[in-house]
């Protein structure tokens, strides 16, 4: 289970820091397409809803990396944090379930409890 909860942090990490990239995308479009316009109204929304998109995407993909960052150092509160994050993908179809599901595969086995609670102990 060693390596399932390194796949598994190392998961956690990189779809978060990609959900981090869409954001900023996203963000630039939005705003970009404001001044693209040319009208002021537009441009004025534009600059407000873009960076609060953003905010609020980078908001959601922070507990990822934590949680994978934690996972790679065996950290009992990550175990959870992941764990938690884990039944929120199973709606997420389909990648966020498949994730969700091996999440939780990997996280509630018995080997990985022990292997955390070593990891406590240490």
């Amino acid at each position: 289970m060693e390596k399932h909860v390194t796949i598994l942090g190392v998961l956690y990490i990189v779809f978060s820091a990609l959900g981090i990239l869409a954001a900023i995308i996203v963000s630039v479009a939005v705003v970009g397409g404001g001044f693209l316009s040319g009208e002021q109204g537009t441009i004025a929304v534009t600059s407000i809803v873009g960076p609060i998109m953003a905010f609020f995407l980078i908001l959601i993909s922070i507990p990822g990396i934590i949680g994978g960052i934690g996972l790679l150092n065996r950290q009992s509160w990550a175990r959870i944090l992941v764990l938690v994050l884990g039944f929120l993908h199973l709606i997420d179809i389909p990648f966020g379930t498949i994730l969700g599901i091996y999440t939780i595969w990997v996280l509630m086995k018995k080997e990985t409890e022990q292997l955390f609670a070593v990891g406590a102990n240490s």
